[in-house]
C-alpha cells in the first residue's frame, strides 16, 4: 500500500523541478546604462542653469560654486570606498541603494527653496551617485566575460556616458529656459523610479565576499578623507590663495601616505596593493586623468567661448553642442567594438588620442570674431570622433587588469580618476583663461578679444595635455601582442 504524498513533499518536488530563473544580460546592460546616465547627466546639466539658480536663491559668486562642489566632493571622494563595498556586500545591492539615494536627493534639490537645503541635497545626491556609478563597470565585466561581447557592452556603456555628459548641456538649457531650473533635478524622479524597479527585477542577485574580507574601517576613513580633500583642493583652487591651497594639498598627500602605509601592514586591506601592480590598470587610469582633463577643456571652455565670445544664449549653446553626442553615440555603437576586434585596443586608443590632440590644436586657433561652422564645429567633430575611439578601449584595458573579486574596486577607481581628471582640467584651464583675460584687460584690451585670447591659451595647454596622454598611452599600455 503506497503512502500518500503530502502537500509539503509535492511543493518541495516542484521547487526542485522548477528551472532556475534566467536573467537577460542585455536587459541588465540597459538598466545599468539608465542608472549611470542619470548621474552623468547631473554632472553637466546644472552648469547651464547656474545663473538662474543664483538669481532665484540669491547665491554670491563664491557661494554658487558650492552647487557644483557639494556634488563633486562626496561623489569623487566615495567612489573608491563604495566600489570596494560593492565587492564585499554585493554590487546589485550597492547599485540599487545608490539609485534610491540619488533619486530621493534629486527631489530635495528640485524643491529646495534655500541655499543651505540645495547644497545639502546636492551632497547627498553626490553620495548616491557614487554608490550607483562605482560598481557598474565591475558588473559589466562579470556579465560579459567573452572579449568580443565585452567590447560591445563597454562601447554601448561608454556611448551612453559620453552622450549623457554632453547632452546635459543641451537639456540644462532647454529645461531652464522652457520651465525652470527646478526641473533639471525633478526630471530624475520618473527616470530614477523606473530604473530602480527595473534593477530589482532584471539584475541577477549576487552575494559579496563579506565585510570580513576587507572591513578596514580606519583605512576607509583615510582614503575617503584624502579623496574628498583632493577634489576640494582642485575645485576651489581659484578661490583660495596659494599658501592655503598648498597646505591643503600637503594634508591630502599625508592622508594618502597614511592610507598606503596602513594597506601595506593590515591583514585585511580595503585596497589590495596587488591591484596597482597591473601595468594596464595603472597606466589606463593615468591616461584617463589626462584625457578627461583635455575633454573638460572642450566641454566647459568651449561652452564659454560660444556664450561670451560668439554671443550665444543657453539654449543655442545647447543646440550647438548636439553634434558631439550624436557623433559619439553613433561611432561608439556602430564602429568601436569592430575596430577593437580588428586592430586591437592599443591601436584604436592611440588613434583616438591623435584625433583628440588634433581637435584641441584646431580649437586653440579660435579667433575673437570667429564662427561656429568654421571655427567650432570641425574641431568638435574631431574631438567627438577621438573620444568615441579612445574611451571604450581605455575602459577595457583598465578593467582587464583586475581580478573578479576586485572588479568593483577597479570600477570605482576608474570612475574616481574621471572625476579627478575632470576637476583638475576644469580648475587649471579655467584659471589660466581667467588670468590671461584679466591681464589683458588690465593693459587696456577690449573685453571680447581678451576673453577669446584667454580661451585660446586654455586650449593650447589642453593640447599639450592631450599630447602627454598620447605619449603615456604609447609607452605604458603597449603589450607584446601589439
Amino acid at each position: 500500500m503506497s503512502t500518500p504524498r503530502t502537500e509539503t513533499a509535492e511543493t518541495a518536488e516542484t521547487a526542485v523541478r522548477r528551472p532556475a530563473r534566467t536573467y537577460s544580460r542585455w536587459a541588465s546592460l540597459i538598466v545599468l546604462c539608465a542608472g549611470a546616465l542619470m548621474t552623468i547627466l547631473d554632472g553637466s546639466i546644472v552648469t547651464v542653469a547656474m545663473p538662474a539658480i543664483q538669481n532665484d536663491l540669491g547665491f554670491s559668486r563664491a557661494g554658487l560654486a558650492w552647487v557644483v562642489n557639494a556634488y563633486l566632493i562626496p561623489f569623487g571622494g566615495l567612489l573608491l570606498l563604495v566600489g570596494r563595498l560593492g565587492d564585499l556586500l554585493g554590487r546589485k545591492r550597492m547599485f540599487t541603494a545608490g539609485l534610491a539615494v540619488f533619486t530621493a536627493a534629486s527631489v530635495l534639490c528640485g524643491t529646495a527653496n534655500s541655499q543651505a537645503l540645495l547644497i545639502a541635497a546636492r551632497a547627498v545626491q553626490g553620495a548616491g551617485g557614487a554608490m550607483a556609478s562605482a560598481v557598474v563597470l565591475g558588473m559589466l565585466v562579470a556579465l560579459f566575460p567573452e572579449p568580443r561581447e565585452q567590447a560591445r557592452a563597454i562601447a554601448v556603456f561608454s556611448a551612453v556616458g559620453s552622450v549623457g555628459a554632453t547632452l546635459g548641456t543641451f537639456l540644462g538649457g532647454a529645461l531652464t529656459q522652457l520651465l525652470s531650473w527646478h526641473w533639471i533635478f525633478l526630471i530624475n524622479l520618473p527616470i530614477g523610479v523606473v530604473a530602480w524597479l527595473a534593477a530589482l527585477r532584471v539584475l541577477a542577485p549576487e552575494r559579496g565576499t563579506g565585510l570580513r574580507d576587507g572591513a578596514d574601517y580606519p583605512g576607509a576613513a583615510l582614503v575617503t578623507g584624502a579623496l574628498m580633500l583632493t577634489v576640494y583642493v582642485i575645485v576651489g583652487s581659484g578661490d583660495r590663495g596659494t599658501p592655503a591651497t598648498l597646505l591643503l594639498a600637503a594634508l591630502a598627500l599625508t592622508l594618502f601616505a597614511a592610507f598606503a602605509l596602513r594597506q601595506a601592514r593590515t591583514a585585511r586591506p580595503l585596497l589590495r596593493p596587488r591591484l596597482f601592480r597591473s601595468r594596464l590598470l595603472t597606466g589606463a587610469n593615468c591616461v584617463q586623468i589626462l584625457m578627461i582633463a583635455t575633454m573638460y577643456g572642450f566641454q566647459f571652455i568651449g561652452a564659454l567661448y560660444l556664450q561670451r565670445v560668439l554671443g550665444y544664449d543657453e539654449l543655442t549653446t545647447g543646440f550647438a553642442f548636439l553634434p558631439a553626442p550624436v557623433a559619439i553615440g553613433v561611432l561608439m555603437m556602430s564602429l568601436s567594438a569592430r575596430a577593437i576586434g580588428r586592430f586591437g585596443s592599443y591601436w584604436v586608443l592611440l588613434a583616438g588620442l591623435v584625433l583628440i590632440t588634433g581637435g584641441m590644436a584646431l580649437l586653440s586657433r579660435a579667433p575673437a570674431h570667429g564662427s561656429y561652422v568654421g571655427d567650432v564645429l570641425p574641431p568638435m567633430l574631431l574631438l567627438a570622433a577621438g573620444f568615441a575611439a579612445a574611451m571604450p578601449p581605455l575602459t577595457g584595458l583598465a578593467m582587464s587588469g583586475a581580478r573578479e573579486e576586485d572588479a568593483g574596486l577597479a570600477s570605482g577607481l576608474f570612475n574616481t580618476t574621471q572625476v579627478v581628471g575632470g576637476s583638475l582640467g576644469l580648475a587649471v584651464l579655467s584659471t589660466l583663461a581667467a588670468s590671461r583675460t584679466d591681464g589683458l584687460l588690465a593693459r587696456g584690451a577690449e573685453l571680447v578679444p581678451a576673453t577669446a585670447d584667454g580661451y585660446r591659451l586654455a586650449f593650447r595647454v589642453a593640447t599639450v595635455v592631450a599630447v602627454a596622454a598620447l605619449a603615456l598611452a604609447a609607452t605604458a599600455l603597449r603589450s607584446r601582442e601589439t
